[in-house]
């Protein structure tokens, strides 16, 4: 992200530029029930898992066997744009800044999260001594970086100034509101209110900024249970802060809106390799919208990443 900061009438305001697209929807929007593959297994090699679409439209996808970046200009370019190389062992996650510098994870054997820097094209290590890998990359609106450590069931910020603090999770696996069981993807607002999908409690915690229990805002212990996930693994906000989740172990995408959750990809109740289902929509950056608000997926069991298109055109990214 990049703060613009702009002088008018002697009084200072600040303009958020966001990495990410957050498209607005309207109440009755749909998603094709047929998905097109972006990318298969010739690009993603097996069981890819992270993939970032950045507000230009330019599409980021890992191939954790190879190590690689593949970089597509843009959605309607078929062919590959750039690869980039790195020391990167089995990277499982992704985030993309506003200028192009790319964050990855590399923590399975290295522990750390790395840094490719777009201005000089060089690679810098950013966290170090990473207790887990990160399944979750985040960068905030003031450039601090989350990572979703999987295996110690924490969420960790590191801050610009280099402090790294735990803002979610106290390292020991329960369902309390304060803890985290195998979190996976992470989500964080312009309020730095942080999203975790807690994916073994099977639930999406919301924990608001600098507090350390969570609320419970879809599945497993939800103040009004409108819909029942099963290890989720990703979830993102729209820009009218509603939710959307990868549901792992039900094989599906779940959005909402003012009427609450429903099914919008997935909805057979399986898994399958057709163009209609999925196979373990894989976890950590797993989905990510278009500035046209068309969904990408990694699907993970079916190595290939699915391009779910919107039916009804609302307008575009606000």
């Amino acid at each position: 992200m990049r703060k613009i900061v702009r002088k008018s009438f002697h009084f200072d305001f600040v303009v958020l530029t966001l990495s990410y697209n957050q498209p607005r929807f309207c109440l009755n929007t749909s998603w094709n029930s047929n998905a097109m593959t972006f990318a298969n297994r010739s690009f993603v090699s097996t069981a890819p898992r992270g993939i970032f679409v950045n507000s230009n439209d330019s599409i980021y996808i890992l191939n954790q066997n190879t190590g690689e970046i593949l970089i597509w200009q843009n959605e309607n370019h078929l062919n590959l744009t750039k690869t980039i190389s790195g020391s990167l062992s089995y990277p499982q996650s992704i985030f993309v800044t506003i200028n192009g510098d790319i964050y990855v994870d590399n923590g399975d054997q290295n522990g750390r999260v790395d840094k490719w820097i777009r201005e000089n094209e060089t690679w810098t290590s950013v966290m170090m001594n990473v207790s887990s890998t990160c399944f979750g990359l985040f960068i905030d609106i003031y450039e601090s970086l989350y990572c979703s450590t999987h295996e110690y069931d924490r969420v960790n910020k590191k801050w610009s100034n280099g402090t790294t603090i735990v803002v979610a999770g106290t390292g020991v696996q329960g369902s309390e509101s304060d803890m985290l069981r195998n979190p996976y993807g992470i989500f964080v607002d312009i309020n730095l209110d942080l999203y975790v999908a807690d994916s073994y409690n099977d639930r999406i915690q919301l924990f608001r900024r600098n507090q350390r229990n969570g609320i419970t805002v879809a599945g497993d212990g939800s103040a009004t249970l409108t819909i029942e996930l099963r290890y989720p693994t990703g979830v993102v906000l729209d820009g009218d802060q509603y939710l959307f989740i990868v549901d792992y172990g039900n094989f599906r995408i779940i959005g909402s809106d003012e009427n609450g959750f429903r099914c919008i990809f997935g909805c057979s109740g399986g898994e399958g390799s057709t163009n209609g289902t999925l196979s373990y929509p894989a976890a950590m950056s797993a989905m990510s919208f278009d500035s046209y608000g068309n969904i990408y997926v990694a699907d993970r069991d079916n190595n290939r990443i699915q391009k779910i298109v919107k039916n009804n055109f609302c307008g575009k990214k606000p």
